[in-house]
């Protein structure tokens, strides 16, 4: 099941703002103890599969994905010619919700989960309510026009003024719409967890 508790909870047990708000960072700075009555601080030996374990839930609760989705994503992954680590972020990449967030749309991947599912997105001109929809080059998102004066994208564009979105995707804030220029690879994901080690938890 998907975890539907406290965000900064799961930052303060992966030691990482895993959701992109300045809020959960400044929850880190004030304290990053592992949370729970046998918590405290944190370990600084793990065996590797301990390491490989931390690597995996990073990666799943950046993404807010339950480990049944997550693991179907690696499995695909496994079955092309290419590279399984690097596939496998690109697949996790492409869904609609991440583009949301990484495009400056959305403050955080939960936040662009909503806003997909809410149907407040077309692609192609086609209205979609599934977060999931994997996009390809040339796919053309925006916000539908009944909801483009909505203030909660006034807000986010204040906020994100300054982010620059990655290059794979070509951003016009002002009709607030994303265009796919380009595959997401290796020079585009984002640092926070280690793909080989994920790999590896799975390859047990």
């Amino acid at each position: 099941m998907r975890y539907t508790g406290p965000k900064a909870r799961l930052c303060r047990r992966e030691g990482v703002n895993l959701f992109g708000s300045p809020k959960y960072q400044k929850i880190l700075a004030r304290n990053s103890n592992i949370p729970g009555m046998h918590g405290g601080k944190r370990m600084s030996k793990l065996s590797d599969f301990g390491k490989q374990l931390r690597e995996k839930q990073k990666a799943k609760r950046m993404f807010g994905l339950s480990e049944k989705q997550f693991k179907r994503y690696f499995t695909e992954a496994t079955k092309s010619a290419k590279v399984t680590g690097p596939l496998f972020l690109e697949l996790l990449e492409r869904r609609l919700d991440n583009v949301l967030y990484r495009a400056g749309l959305a403050i955080t991947r939960c936040q662009a989960r909503q806003f997909a599912s809410h149907g407040l997105f077309m692609v192609n001109g086609r209205r979609v309510d599934v977060p999931s929809i994997r996009v390809k080059v040339g796919d053309i998102i925006e916000v539908r026009p009944s909801r483009k004066g909505s203030p909660v994208f006034k807000r986010n564009k204040e906020e994100l003024a300054h982010y620059d979105a990655p290059s794979w995707l070509k951003v016009d804030r002002s009709k607030l719409q994303v265009e796919i220029v380009a595959m997401p690879d290796e020079t585009h994901f984002e640092r926070i967890f280690d793909t080989q080690m994920i790999v590896e938890f799975y390859s047990r």
